[in-house]
């Protein structure tokens, strides 16, 4: 059994206020890219071959990792027969683009199916909202309004289909603790519920990543890549989530990976 978990880039990520258990409530924007990994289930010859990762390298303790934890949360919840669970991994790692949230939830999906569980698609979703703000998107993959710790969603009308989006992540890796460290929650005159609405070239200057304001004077290489995207003719441009990646909507094809050397580059054509 093989899927493809896709990745998302956040349009605008306002930090409103801070909660009591140290968490900070935002609002954004989760739009699904069609970038993605490759993640196969297949029964595990060995008990101890629960866990293979290829590509893109990712270090840490195996049972830190996602899958692993939505596999042993399939675990307490069903009798799940001994698997292998083999990753491809294409998204880049520490990007801001919910790569290994999106395995996390693909995997329980995945484990249910493969194990002829039939846990309904609402309690999937809630017991992807333990391993991460963001997993539970990825059981819905529309464009949604987040708010809350980025767990309470809601439909929101956006399509981009037509524009094509620029992805460039810098070798440069931003931890979240880093992103949050000198942020000040402010509520927005306008939510962005509604900023989203507007004419997607009425977008820049007004829908905003708070997280620009502490990651671009520490990391100018990325303040660097926005604004090369708007040289190059971006509608808008912004960090996606904490980064450190940063995406580009233009109204044609670009293919110009040359323009970020060193980068990781991804270009696709929106859909929806």
């Amino acid at each position: 059994m093989i899927s493809f978990p896709n990745c998302k880039i956040n349009i605008g990520l306002n930090i409103v206020a801070k909660r009591s258990d140290g968490f900070h409530d935002i609002e954004t924007v989760f739009y699904p890219l069609t970038l993605c990994d490759a993640l196969e289930v297949v029964p595990a010859v060995h008990s101890t071959d629960e866990f293979v990762s290829e590509g893109e390298k990712m270090d840490g303790d195996t049972e830190q990792n996602l899958c692993v934890k939505a596999l042993r949360l399939m675990q307490k919840e069903i009798d799940v027969q001994p698997v292998k669970i083999v990753l491809m991994k294409k998204i880049p790692v520490g990007a801001g683009l919910g790569g290994g949230s999106s395995d996390a939830a693909f995997t329980l999906k995945m484990i249910n199916t493969f194990s002829g569980a039939g846990l309904s698609n609402e309690r999937l979703t809630e017991m992807s909202s333990v391993l991460g703000s963001d997993c539970a998107f990825f059981m819905i993959n529309k464009p949604v309004y987040a708010c809350a710790k980025g767990e309470m969603m809601s439909p929101v009308l956006l399509n981009l289909a037509g524009f094509t989006i620029v992805v460039v992540k810098p070798p440069l890796f931003v931890s979240t603790a880093e992103a949050y460290a000198g942020t000040f929650p402010v509520i927005p005159e306008r939510s962005l519920k509604e900023m989203i609405q507007l004419p997607v070239s009425e977008w820049r200057g007004v829908i905003m990543n708070d997280f620009e304001k502490t990651i671009f004077p520490k990391f100018p290489q990325i303040a660097a890549i926005k604004t090369r995207m708007y040289e190059m003719g971006a509608i808008y441009a912004s960090m996606s989530g904490s980064g450190s990646s940063v995406f580009g909507i233009f109204s044609k094809p670009v293919n110009a990976p040359e323009e970020f050397p060193g980068c990781f580059y991804h270009e696709e054509k929106a859909i929806m």
